[in-house]
């Protein structure tokens, strides 16, 4: 059922000739009920939610998702939690894909085997592991396979041909393009040099390409999603957290409306491309 729910969004969204709206948050930030409430109305904006694991050393992110884990773990936070988050958020809604996305430390402490099985038991569909190379990751992928999970990996600029097809090695569900390089919510991403890597990634790969990094507003998201398969966005929500935070504002209101506003500009993109195009 799991992989299933990725697939039968892509088959979905490709039938409709639009990108898939991905949303990345914290799972546990800025707190647990608050964390939960996110999830659920992000629901009602994003085709995929990738959830956040939170990890005391996140190299891959910049200073908002950094900020994220800590408040994450300042909070409490555990595996558990977020695999009970997912279990509770499943209780409502059957259907909208979520792919973890974290670090190989926490996994790898709970068990390759009993990770798969809980996150399955959960509700999760796939899992993204962005310091888990292809060649270190035989064994977590036999058991995210065992239990129908996909395993999502990366692709970057500097990813050549001979390393795409050790990046499609046992992946399923989509790839992840990351635009840019250096981490998280830092440059921007460049819909024009973005276009000729996906290609180069879905015809390598055989599957979807996510396109994230880089990509804070309406605009850059639209634009990338003429090109893309799905557009992922972040840090540009996170950061939304922190600043809701900071001005003593209701945080749930303030991605949300964040989000809605993303989602239309995905949503709308193609059928601007297709009006100029008559």
């Amino acid at each position: 059922m799991s992989a299933s729910r990725l697939q039968t969004t892509f088959a979905r969204l490709a039938a409709e000739d639009r990108a898939a709206f991905v949303t990345y948050v914290m799972a546990g930030d800025p707190g647990p009920d608050a964390s939960f409430e996110i999830l659920t109305q992000l629901a009602g904006q994003a085709d995929i939610i990738e959830l956040g694991m939170p990890f005391s050393d996140p190299m891959a992110e910049g200073p908002a998702i950094q900020k994220a884990a800590q408040r994450s773990l300042k909070a409490g936070t555990k595996i558990r939690d977020v695999l009970d988050m997912v279990r509770r958020f499943r209780t409502a809604d059957a259907d909208t894909p979520i792919v973890l996305m974290g670090y190989l430390n926490p996994v790898e402490s709970h068990g390759y085997d009993a990770f798969a099985a809980d996150a399955a038991d959960a509700g999760v569909d796939g899992l993204i592991i962005v310091d888990c190379p292809p060649e270190e990751a035989k064994e977590l992928a036999a058991a995210l396979n065992a239990h129908q999970l996909s395993l999502i990996r990366l692709a970057t600029p500097t990813t050549d041909d001979a390393r795409l097809k050790v990046v499609a090695e046992d992946t399923s569900g989509f790839v992840y393009y990351v635009s840019v390089a250096g981490v998280t919510g830092v440059k921007e991403a460049d819909a024009s040099a973005v276009a000729p890597a996906v290609a180069r990634v879905r015809a390598a790969t055989g599957l979807p390409v996510a396109v994230g990094f880089g990509i804070k507003t309406p605009e850059r998201a639209a634009e990338v999603a003429r090109v893309a398969d799905a557009v992922v966005v972040g840090s540009a929500l996170v950061e939304e957290i922190d600043r809701a935070l900071s001005e003593n504002r209701p945080v749930v209101p303030a991605v949300i409306s964040m989000a809605a506003d993303l989602k239309s500009a995905v949503r709308a993109a193609r059928l601007a491309r297709a009006e100029k195009e008559r």
